[in-house]
């Protein structure tokens, strides 16, 4: 059953400050790292997530407008905005938004799903042993299988059986891809590092998907 809205809340902030927590002894050349997410490092990924707690509905219009629709200009942008002086001052300004209920849309799972990938975007290329709840990743996997928003997760897994080892979430007919829910999730996302986390005979697939 889908959680409350509050509940899903919750779990971004759980999210959020734990990521802060990682992050706070990073060393210069650890901020300077690239990310999984394309061309950024981690400290733009960083001052991205600010960016995604701090705009709403409305300047989120208004910045694509200006943005002539292009979304990487759009977002170019707002991590400009959000991006500190100093990496210390980017990881301030995100830990400011720690209990943030801002966002662009009413798709509360899809702004879970953002803290989740992309604190597996800066986690995973610095080694940092951490992964979501099972309850913050189910939740977003449900949402990613469901549909094509913030990432194409219906199109990435169509023909595909995907099941969790770790907690409740299977989902689709097909070869089947099988491991932990945030492995799951982060493949959905087009991160296809995290297929190496995966077994079963559709993993091929997802993989030259993501």
């Amino acid at each position: 059953m889908p959680l409350s809205r509050e509940s899903v809340w919750s779990l971004v902030h759980d999210e959020r400050a734990a990521l802060v927590a990682d992050l706070a002894d990073l060393a210069p050349e650890q901020w300077a790292a690239p990310s999984l997410c394309g061309r950024w490092t981690v400290e733009e990924v960083v001052a991205h997530l600010t960016a995604a707690a701090s705009v709403g509905p409305l300047r989120w219009i208004r910045s694509m407008v200006g943005a002539r629709f292009d979304a990487d200009r759009h977002n170019a942008r707002r991590l400009a905005e959000h991006r500190g002086a100093t990496p210390a001052q980017t990881l301030e300004r995100f830990r400011a938004v720690v209990p943030s209920t801002t966002a662009p849309s009413g798709h509360t799972p899809a702004w879970l799903g953002e803290v989740v990938v992309h604190a597996g975007d800066v986690r995973r290329p610095l080694g940092i042993p951490h992964a979501p709840s099972v309850q913050a990743a189910t939740e977003v996997a449900r949402f990613f299988a469901s549909r094509d928003f913030t990432v194409a997760g219906r199109t990435a897994v169509a023909g595909l059986r995907l099941e969790a080892v770790d907690g409740p979430f299977a989902t689709g007919e097909g070869p089947a891809v099988r491991g932990d829910t945030v492995a799951l999730v982060m493949a959905m996302a087009g991160r296809g590092a995290f297929c190496d986390d995966l077994e079963g005979p559709g993993v091929a697939t997802l993989r030259g998907r993501a």
